[in-house]
């Protein structure tokens, strides 16, 4: 069923790192994904009894993908509950192995309760995707074959959602070779692992990161975190900038693109030995799954490059008179290779630049901001602005000539049919709409970004009426790009 994937050395990871990086191919299994380990082994321990029930599952994707197929092989019926948001692509995949499929709730917990009530009438065993020692078990054996096939391996970087991954590989590596480093690998926004160890108990994150969405969980299992708080000797955290650099090192290296939960073994890789400036080790990272939704790469593509050091993000100002755009291009940007130019006046003696330029090292982006303090210009960085990268910079427009009482704020909303007609009929009711702007990602989760009318007065009672309504939020108001280019 599962096949021993290749574990490949990787000469241009291994170059740039100055380290020796192996990649563990799991992206070549049947499902493209690990999942199909755990789901199997645990499927294959069933009695006859048991199998003659069937079984069931919540997932997202890899994981329903992994159940159905092993029900497949061993001819037993199965049903996998998934997300209504889930993209089309990863429920065909499910159905395409004859698993019967049940959509419901929003997101994974939704349909994850949804399972559990159906366990009961169905009669059906339930396959965990990742508390279960059998699942467990079955993804260490990921773990047995890098020890076979690289013994002189000194760390392995494992990807984290609920932990059955990082419990299997820590589990059996430990035992054989006591002296190799195990580090889990989270993002920042979906690090329910990491905060458990240091809690010393399993927390539950509020939210999960959308972009990831392989690791998007709040809450890991209870098996995991007791092997992992022994057995892992450290965790590492990566933003999205990183993972998107990521996915494009192990495209030029293998030319295969992964998902993003599939990069972070080598984004956490990639920024350890940065951070510690370690040299000359025997590095093993995996590619955990490769069910990347084609929408979704130009995402990843503008991303990659502020993840990978190669592009900064200026607003500057200039004033708003005859040549003096002209003279900015000639006096600050000359030869430099530029990657976004967004210019916007707002009705006043001043005009803002949205400015992108490709660099080499964080030197050149050091550089360019020193020349332009030198020039006397007024500019802000926003490098690592999140505002500015999702939405700002593919908007057009500046800020409306008559000032507003306005508060802007940026949500996240399940990405389904009739989804954003049902946000907008919720989110205003009471207050006027004087900016939006949605993106799709071709994720799970849709971005969008409103201004509205809310005096200082009212913003206590708004902001209560967007708890009620559920949607996840973040008020943007006093984010420097808000207030420069909007």
């Amino acid at each position: 069923m599962a096949k021993r994937t290749p574990l490949e050395s990787a000469p241009y990871l291994s170059a740039d790192s100055l380290s020796n990086i192996f990649i563990k191919r799991e992206d070549l299994q049947p499902i493209f994904s690990f999942k199909i380990r755990g789901a199997y082994n645990r499927i294959a321990h069933l009695s006859e009894e048991q199998r003659h029930r069937g079984v069931i599952c919540a997932s997202a994707g890899n994981h329903g993908q992994g159940v159905a197929l092993s029900a497949q092989r061993l001819k037993i019926p199965a049903w996998v509950v998934m997300p209504t948001t889930t993209p089309d692509i990863k429920v065909r995949a499910v159905a395409r192995y004859g698993a019967q499929i049940i959509l419901a709730g929003d997101h994974y917990s939704q349909a994850y309760d949804h399972c559990l009530s159906l366990v009961e009438s169905t009669g059906a065993c339930m396959v965990h995707p990742f508390d279960d020692p059998l699942v467990i078990a079955g993804q260490g054996t990921v773990g047995k074959e890098i020890i076979e096939d690289c013994p002189q391996v000194d760390a392995i970087f494992v990807p984290v959602g609920g932990g059955g991954l990082l419990a299997g590989i820590a589990a059996y590596v430990k035992n054989l070779a006591p002296k190799v480093k195990i580090y889990g690998v989270e993002p920042h926004d979906s690090d329910a692992m990491a905060k458990s160890i240091a809690a010393k108990d399993r927390i539950i994150l509020p939210h999960v990161g959308v972009f990831a969405d392989g690791v998007a969980v709040k809450q890991v299992g209870a098996n995991p975190f007791k092997i992992s708080q022994d057995l892992v000797d450290d965790f590492v955290q990566v933003s999205t900038d990183e993972i998107c650099s990521a996915i494009h090192d192990i495209y030029r290296e293998t030319r295969t693109i992964v998902e993003p939960a599939g990069a972070l073994s080598w984004a956490g890789a990639k920024a350890f030995l940065k951070a510690t400036q370690s040299t000359g080790l025997n590095v093993v990272t995996i590619n955990s799954g490769a069910n990347m939704n084609f929408q979704r790469l130009q995402f990843v593509a503008e991303r990659a490059m502020t993840g990978a050091g190669r592009e900064c993000l200026f607003a500057v100002r200039i004033n708003e008179q005859p040549g003096s755009l002209k003279d900015f291009c000639s006096d600050i940007l000359g030869n430099k290779s530029i990657t976004e130019f967004n210019y916007r006046t707002n009705g006043t003696k001043d005009a803002y630049i949205l400015l992108g330029l490709s660099i080499h090292d964080v030197r050149d982006h050091e550089t360019f901001a020193f020349k332009l303090q030198e020039r006397g210009y007024v500019f802000e960085d926003l490098t690592e602005n999140d505002l500015a990268k999702e939405h700002v910079r593919h908007m057009v427009g500046g800020r409306a000539p008559k000032a507003l009482d306005e508060e802007l704020y940026s949500f996240v909303f399940p990405e389904r049919p009739g989804a954003l007609a049902d946000f907008l009929a919720v989110i205003s009711d009471c207050w006027n709409i004087s900016l939006f702007h949605y993106r799709s990602h071709g994720a799970d989760y849709g971005r969008v970004l409103i201004a509205f009318e809310v005096t200082s007065s009212e913003r206590a009672d708004f902001e209560l009426h967007l708890q009620k309504i559920g949607y996840p939020f973040r008020r943007e108001t006093l984010n420097a790009a808000y207030k420069l280019l909007l």
